[in-house]
C-alpha cells in the first residue's frame, strides 16, 4: 500500500524561514532510515504559500488566487510517499518522525492517506483504462528532477 504523509505548515515555514543544520541531520537520518528499509519513495518538502497559488472552481468559472493563505493550520509544508503493508506499519514509522518547528510550540499534526490504486476502483475501470493507467505509471518520470 501507498501512502501520502502530509506534513503541515508552520508560522516559521510559511515565513520562508530555513531549517537549521541540525534539523536537516535529524530528518536527513529519519529519511535514510526509511531508504534503508525500501518504505521511502519520495519526500520533498514545498515553498510557503506566498509562492503558490489557488484555483477556485464553480460550474465552467476558474478564479486564481495568488498566495499568501492566511490560515497556517491548514497548509501543507511537505510530504512523504512511502509504501508499506498496512496503515498501521505507516503509522509506526511516523510516530517517530521528527517534527521540527511548531506554530510557538503549540501541537501540530501530519495526516496519511492511502494513495488510491487502479485496484481501489474495482469494475469502474474497464481492462482499456486500466491498461492506460499501467502505461503512464510506467512512464512516469518519478521523481522529474534528479
Amino acid at each position: 500500500m501507498r501512502f501520502m504523509v502530509i506534513t503541515k505548515a508552520t508560522d516559521a515555514s510559511e515565513a520562508g524561514r530555513p531549517a537549521t543544520s541540525d534539523d536537516i541531520a535529524t530528518m536527513g537520518a529519519f529519511i535514510e532510515e526509511m531508504m534503508n528499509a525500501g518504505v521511502l519513495l519520495a519526500a520533498e518538502g514545498i515553498h510557503p504559500s506566498t509562492k503558490g497559488a489557488r484555483i477556485y472552481f464553480d460550474g465552467d468559472t476558474r478564479t486564481v488566487v495568488d498566495g499568501p493563505f492566511t490560515e497556517t493550520k491548514e497548509l501543507i509544508a511537505g510530504f512523504f510517499l512511502v509504501e508499506t503493508k498496512t496503515l498501521d506499519e505507516c503509522v509506526a514509522w511516523f510516530k517517530r518522525c521528527p517534527v521540527l518547528r511548531t506554530n510557538g510550540g503549540e501541537p501540530t499534526n501530519i495526516e496519511i492517506r492511502q494513495v488510491i490504486s487502479a485496484d481501489d476502483l474495482g469494475d469502474s475501470m474497464t481492462p482499456e483504462q486500466r491498461e492506460t493507467v499501467a502505461q503512464r505509471d510506467a512512464q512516469a518520470a518519478w521523481p522529474a528532477e534528479q
